[in-house]
């Protein structure tokens, strides 16, 4: 467990120097995921014809996730 990079960020925003989401970002980011050579962050927005597109992905074999990235960015 590291801690140090921890306490000397809260130590920072202590401080004034920086602020919270400073260093709570990377914490955010821990749901990245990389299909396809794309990246994507976090819980995305499907529109219907992207959630369709999942849809078929996923009964064709293909896990969600990936095919939540690969539908957001190239489509059906």
């Amino acid at each position: 467990m590291k801690v140090m990079p921890l306490v000397a960020a809260a130590t920072l925003a202590l401080s004034g120097l920086v602020t919270p989401a400073a260093y709570a970002a990377p914490a955010q980011q821990a749901d990245c995921r990389t299909y396809s050579s794309v990246s994507v962050c976090g819980e995305l927005t499907l529109d219907a014809t992207q959630q369709q597109c999942v849809t078929n992905a996923v009964g064709q074999g293909m896990t969600e996730r990936r095919a939540e990235v690969e539908c957001t960015a190239f489509g059906s």
